[in-house]
């Protein structure tokens, strides 16, 4: 078990960035519970949302 993290560590390392996020108490539950009703991941939910509004304030 213990390489299969350090190879998911390793590949997080590789490709992604990471951005620490903090919101008020209580938000986080709410973003999560609508994600998973849109069937998403937290993660992949807010990527979305910070992808559409770049698009939506670029095309302006």
């Amino acid at each position: 078990m213990a390489g299969k993290t350090a190879y998911k560590n390793d590949w997080l390392k590789k490709n992604c960035d990471r951005i620490n996020l903090t919101v008020p108490k209580g938000k986080k539950e709410k973003v999560k519970a609508f994600a998973k009703i849109k069937g998403d991941s937290l993660n992949s939910f807010i990527v979305k949302a910070i992808d559409e509004k770049i698009e939506r304030d670029t095309l302006q």
